[in-house]
């Protein structure tokens, strides 16, 4: 191919995303997923999401067909940028046939980010660098790089989410590490926003907050937004939405076992909110126990749930944190 077709070839590319992403805006807006904060449609409009992901995976009879910006197939490169804006999550990492890292579904991102309350001059940490793709919104609405932390554990991922926040012009700061230890280097934080699901609620976050900072993190299959009093104390209700993301890595966790639903009715074994009442009371209330409570309180919907660090003691509750339904979290 000559430099004159390569040169037609990058703007047709440039041109196909441009409309492909005013489309996913569209989208996002019929979702009404910024509708209590609309200034977040102008950084998705802004913030070229097929740059985060070069490439990426997507599920095929028998396994995963990996999508390639750099194809020598010009289709193939079309249905890439497609895809790269399509309003679903992307599978961006494997490993031994396992997804470890992924792009969040951008209606969803949309809906964390309004709940994540960000003002002007916030300092926001970010737990799970994945693609960047997040941090590069964060910046762009707050037009300071050095206002937005990302941390991940694995430094493949760190290193290719400072390849692409550099590649579509955003330098926020890029950590490895821990993200269950927070980056008390560059505390204290505004708001703290987690792209993985949690056991329990690490303590260096809120030690790293401001007095009324805001905690917005998947937890069982929910999110949970916290409002931090100070280093020992926490509190708030989940928000309305389902939730699925890959656990957090690294940090002391222990994987939840297997939950035996023999005896129960199909209804509740295969009802969604059922199933989230399980995962957030898992080790506290065996099934049948739960589903008793299920069914006397109506079928509860998440934001009926909350969650209370005090101490050293952490809970989830429905209604009351101090009412007669609490459950002891691992700390």
């Amino acid at each position: 191919m000559s430099a004159q077709d390569l040169d037609r070839d990058a703007e047709g590319l440039a041109a196909l995303a441009a409309s492909a992403r005013a489309e996913l805006v569209r989208a996002i807006d019929a979702s009404g997923a910024w509708a209590e904060d609309p200034v977040w449609r102008e950084a998705f409009a802004a913030v070229p999401r097929h740059l985060f992901v070069p490439y990426y995976y997507v599920g095929v009879s028998g396994g995963y067909e990996r999508r390639w910006g750099q194809s020598p197939d010009p289709g193939a490169r079309e249905r890439w940028v497609r895809g790269a804006y399509a309003d679903t999550p992307l599978a961006t990492r494997l490993r031994d046939g396992e997804l470890v890292s992924s792009s969040s579904q951008p209606s969803l991102m949309a809906m964390m980010l309004v709940a994540l309350e960000v003002a002007d001059g916030h300092r926001v940490l970010e737990i799970g660098a994945g693609t960047g793709y997040n941090a590069a919104l964060l910046a762009h609405r707050l037009g300071d790089d050095d206002l937005v932390t990302t941390v991940d554990l694995e430094p493949e991922i760190t290193e290719s989410a400072r390849r692409h926040l550099a590649a579509a012009g955003y330098h926020p700061v890029v950590v490895t590490g821990d993200g269950a230890r927070g980056v008390p280097e560059r505390a204290p934080f505004d708001r703290i926003i987690a792209t993985c699901t949690l056991l329990s609620i690490p303590r260096a976050w809120l030690a790293q907050c401001r007095p009324g900072a805001r905690i917005l993190t998947p937890f069982a299959t929910g999110l949970v937004a916290l409002t931090v009093r100070d280093a020992e104390h926490a509190e708030g209700r989940f928000l309305h939405t389902p939730a699925y993301f890959v656990p957090l890595r690294g940090g002391v966790r222990s994987e939840p076992g297997s939950v035996h639903l023999g005896g129960l009715p199909r209804r509740a074994r295969d009802h969604e909110l059922f199933r989230f009442l399980l995962a957030l009371t898992r080790g506290s209330l065996d099934p049948q126990e739960a589903y008793a409570l299920w069914e006397r309180e109506g079928q509860p919907q998440r934001e009926r749930y909350g969650i209370t660090l005090s101490g050293e003691h952490e809970w989830a509750w429905l209604d009351d944190p101090e009412g007669p339904y609490a459950w002891a979290l691992p700390g």
